[in-house]
């Protein structure tokens, strides 16, 4: 069983940036692609970004390609998100997921964290 556990929300301007970090308490990441959803109030959970095991390969969404950035380090079995240029349309709950499948594109995750707040003024 993999826990997940996001951290590093909060409110920000429009323009600024903010650093979402993906943690486990239990077991490794290594075996895993991770990846990061939100949900903004009122809308569907959406996708965001994933990276394969390796972080060779990374898959963007549209709306934020260019401005947010996936790593990870599988040593330390943390996954970051940095978050530049935000916007307010980016604030949602963003979630951490891990699938166990080296597969980037799809929704079916295995394990997803509580998720964070992000919040952007304008």
């Amino acid at each position: 069983q993999v826990q997940l556990v996001e951290s590093g929300g909060g409110l920000v301007q429009a323009g600024g940036s903010l650093k979402l970090s993906c943690a486990t308490s239990g077991g490794t990441l290594s075996g895993y692609t991770m990846g990061w959803f939100r949900q903004a109030p009122g809308k569907e959970r959406e996708f965001v970004v994933a990276i394969s095991r390796s972080g060779l390969r990374t898959y963007y969404a549209d709306s934020v390609k260019g401005r947010f950035a996936i790593s990870r380090d599988n040593a330390k079995n943390t996954v970051t998100l940095q978050m530049n240029s935000l916007k307010p349309e980016d604030t949602a709950v963003y979630y951490c997921a891990a699938k166990g499948t080296d597969y980037l594109y799809g929704r079916n995750y295995d394990y997803w964290g509580q998720g964070t707040q992000v919040t952007v003024s304008s």
